[in-house]
């Protein structure tokens, strides 16, 4: 009997052809389109982040003057002051847009008006870790477990593997963020107490690098990374096992299995390796919005997070804190989105055409 070899088709990107010089050339052009396409991207984000604020009637002192009027009249002089201390921008528009660019540069966003006399880059590094931890490490679980699971429920389908993940997976993501979190923080929490209501690490505890601070921060997260993990493998598991069934139909993944390759070896290296790439897209925005953190999660635990931030900065309108915040959001998705472009175009040869 004739063996036989399998030459994937065109629609089979898990045996690609090795690179050659003039596929070098086309892989740094693609390279080269997307990081020019993030560095125009990223020039009008910064620049509407400096425009929109200044749209904004009034001025960024005039909650804080307003205070001060309900004591009296406030002088001229004193006004001055206040805008001076708080940084309010000062010169024609061009003279701020620089300034401004320079602040962006050295990542000095001046004084918060909600934690004054904090300044803006001290709150945002000091809350940025807890977010990236706790939202940052939860949604790459939630995509690494529910890709698998999705994977799994694909090509067992029609049997119990396929069965419960999907309706667990499809039940876990009706409830919204806040109405799961409500849900553990009164049974977890309150009814139960097997975990902490709020905060990030316990009353007595001081952040630093030791054993028994990081397994406190653990515990105190357990609940917000609970909620946000629930809430989110079930999108992951339905949107691959749906692209995973449509490419198990294709003629090379019926190819391969004619040819006696071993299941996981189909289902892997080449059904899962094509139906991954929608994932791999929302992956990317999931990943970019993660230093935009889960603000009702981390509203509704009290969890000192980027999120927690953004909203006290809201609703004390505090324009330097939420400039700085927006600006930072902006930046992570693109440059989430830029990644993801690229290891699209490793996994997907074609692209880069």
């Amino acid at each position: 009997m004739t063996s036989v070899t399998i030459a994937p088709g065109s629609a089979d990107i898990s045996a690609a052809p090795r690179i050659t010089g003039s596929g070098k050339g086309r892989a740094w052009a693609y390279v080269a389109r997307k990081a020019g396409l993030l560095l125009l991207t990223l020039w009008a984000a910064i620049t509407l982040n400096f425009i929109l604020p200044r749209l904004m009637p009034g001025s960024p002192a005039d909650a804080a003057l307003a205070k001060l009027a309900q004591n009296g009249p406030v002088s001229d002089a004193t006004k001055a002051a206040i805008e001076a201390q708080l940084g309010v921008p000062t010169g024609n528009i061009l003279e701020q847009y620089v300034a401004y660019l320079h602040q962006v540069v050295t990542l000095d966003f001046g004084v918060s008006y909600t934690f004054y006399p904090q300044s803006v880059s001290e709150l945002v590094s000091t809350a940025l870790p807890y977010t990236l931890v706790l939202v940052g490490v939860v949604t790459i679980i939630a995509f690494v477990l529910g890709t698998l699971l999705g994977v799994l429920a694909a090509w067992k389908r029609g049997t119990w593997l396929d069965t419960l993940p999907t309706l667990a997976g499809s039940f876990a993501s009706a409830f919204p963020y806040f109405w799961t979190a409500l849900l553990l923080l009164f049974f977890a929490g309150y009814v139960g107490r097997l975990f902490p209501t709020s905060g990030a690490y316990g009353p007595t505890a001081s952040p630093q690098f030791t054993l028994g601070f990081l397994g406190d921060a653990i515990y105190h997260a357990a609940l917000p990374a609970l909620t946000i993990l629930i809430t989110s493998l079930g999108g992951w598991i339905l949107g691959m096992r749906n692209t995973m069934i449509s490419t198990i139909g294709d003629d090379y993944v019926t190819f391969a299995e004619a040819n006696g390759l071993k299941p996981r070896t189909v289902a892997l290296r080449y059904a899962a390796r094509n139906a991954i790439l929608p994932n791999l897209t929302s992956f990317g925005l999931a990943l970019g919005g993660v230093v935009g953190g889960s603000i009702l999660v981390e509203r509704v635990f009290g969890y000192p997070g980027i999120g927690y931030l953004l909203f006290n900065a809201v609703t004390n309108q505090d324009y330097p804190l939420m400039q700085a915040l927006f600006l930072m959001i902006t930046v992570s998705v693109l440059i989430a989105n830029f990644l993801v472009d690229i290891l699209y175009g490793v996994l997907d040869p074609r692209t880069r055409r």
